[in-house]
């Protein structure tokens, strides 16, 4: 179990960095600013909500239920390789929120409309800080 934690925060901090990568990329690259379509922005914002909400569904199915078997029993290698598969699906999402708002900051977006989004995937990504599961009895 221990290592399976180790190994989440090492996947957690790598992706916390990209995240920040990706804001240094934006403002590096510096794409030139034009108006985007607002339907385009529209559809960015609704696939963002919905990642979001896919977000908690997968830590409720992948992380949750798997947990509560591991603190029952904590040597159970089916349950712990669907926690830690969990957990990295949840990352490798928040990611994908962050990574959305780098494509719509290509496609001309300013700083100002893709920063909560970078916040976002940042800020959920620390939210679900690993922690080894516990009995709720």
């Amino acid at each position: 179990m221990l290592r399976t934690l180790r190994l989440l925060r090492v996947v957690q901090w790598s992706m916390l960095a990209s995240i920040v990568l990706y804001v240094a990329v934006g403002e590096l690259v510096r794409p030139p600013l034009r108006p985007v379509n607002p339907s385009l922005s529209y559809m960015f914002t609704t696939l963002s909500v919905a990642l979001v909400g896919v977000i908690f569904v997968v830590r409720r199915t992948m992380v949750a239920r798997p947990g509560l078997s591991l603190a029952a029993q904590a040597d159970d290698l089916v349950s712990l390789n669907q926690w830690r598969t969990g957990y990295i699906v949840t990352y490798a999402l928040c990611e994908g929120l962050a990574l959305l708002r780098l494509v719509q900051r290509f496609l001309g977006s300013s700083l100002q409309q893709s920063a909560p989004y970078y916040f976002g995937g940042f800020v959920l990504m620390l939210f679900f800080w690993p922690r080894q599961p516990e009995s709720t009895s």
